[in-house]
């Protein structure tokens, strides 16, 4: 759901991944017709980013012990 958010509306990804002045700074970069498409490559590797992220704070988290 999020990457066809990131490909739409890629401002609105950041919001959810908790950067809101990235989001900002995209939206600003969105608004110009030229950009969206940089916009959304950005959104999109944001995306994968916190992804990976947040599977290896969740093998860490899984591997260490109590």
């Amino acid at each position: 759901m999020r990457l066809i958010i990131a490909i739409l509306l890629p401002f609105l990804v950041f919001f959810t991944i908790s950067r809101p002045f990235q989001g900002l700074f995209c939206l600003i970069l969105q608004l110009t017709l030229i950009g969206w498409i940089p916009a959304a490559i950005w959104a999109v590797y944001a995306l994968s980013q916190y992804q990976t992220d947040k599977k290896i704070a969740e093998a860490r988290h899984e591997g260490s012990p109590l």
